[in-house]
């Protein structure tokens, strides 16, 4: 009876050590974050009399959550080929990237609800937030915003260009086309690294610090995570490259590039929403640098 096959559609998964090995990981990453704050700004981090202020927590931390990462997706694929993913596994797994990309929206929200309140409310955020004197304007006197025109619109065209080849590649895949599977994702990848590296130029040609600014911090926390979600989805959509040249997506399963898909269609959309506030309506009477 125990080896019997079950009758049912869920996926009963056997003991694993990935949620107990990602916590703790997780758990030095957080502390080590605040470890190594202290540690570059010369402070200390005493606990039980021993002073944590050391690089080395946090880069631990973040190699375990690297690896349980690695080793809980390559069960999940395993499970895949196993025949686990059921139809209803498979709707679990994207009511799952459904919610996870809500989370993702409620953070950005708290970012644009930052740079929001801070542009309104310009006068009350130099008295609360003790930040530079903004002459109750917004962006506040004496800074310099990027052009959006230029370098940000550029990379807008990008993202748009990316999801139309990402898109390119699903449609591909839904129709047994390997070729143009390959070569979408090559595509998106390439765009997505141009963005990066059009974004690192930007901020190295930024006339506007990011420390002692409410200008700066808001623009750079909002557009800086958008930045590192690029990043991320570049790395998704990666290893959903290597998986396709080793034949592992199906036109009736693929979920894990579907799900790469989604997360690079809510990171084009993000920008937009950037690029409308931030960029031009922030920019709006404001001194352009470099005219």
């Amino acid at each position: 009876m125990a080896g019997a096959k079950p009758n049912h559609d869920y996926h009963l998964v056997d003991p694993s050590p990935w949620p107990f090995l990602g916590s703790v990981g997780a758990f030095f990453m957080a502390l080590g974050g605040i470890a190594l704050m202290r540690w570059s700004a010369g402070g200390q981090l005493l606990i039980g009399g021993v002073d944590l202020a050391q690089p080395w927590m946090f880069f631990v931390g973040l190699l375990v959550v690297l690896y349980t990462m690695f080793g809980w997706w390559r069960d999940t694929v395993k499970e895949s080929h196993a025949g686990f993913h059921t139809r209803v596994v498979s709707l679990h797994l994207r009511y799952g990237m459904i919610l996870f990309i809500a989370s993702e929206v409620m953070f950005f929200v708290a970012w644009f609800w930052a740079y929001f309140d801070a542009s309104f409310y310009a006068g009350e955020a130099q008295q609360v937030l003790r930040v530079e004197h903004t002459g109750g304007t917004w962006p506040p006197q004496g800074v310099e915003v990027f052009d959006p025109w230029h370098l940000p619109l550029f990379n807008t065209f990008i993202l748009l260009f990316s999801g139309t080849t990402v898109t390119w590649a699903h449609h591909a895949l839904l129709h047994n086309d390997r070729r143009g599977l390959i070569w979408g994702l090559v595509a998106t990848i390439a765009l997505g690294a141009l963005f990066s590296y059009v974004q690192y130029i930007e901020y190295s040609h930024a006339a506007f610090p990011f420390a002692g600014s409410i200008y700066g911090a808001t623009f750079f926390m909002a557009t800086g995570f958008h930045g590192f979600h690029v990043l991320v989805g570049t790395i998704f959509l990666l290893v959903c490259l290597i998986r396709a040249l080793r034949g592992d997506f199906t036109p009736q399963k693929h979920f894990g590039f579907e799900a790469a898909a989604w997360y690079w269609h809510f990171v084009d959309v993000v920008w937009l929403f950037l690029f409308a506030a931030i960029y031009v309506w922030g920019s709006w009477g404001a001194t352009i640098h470099g005219e």
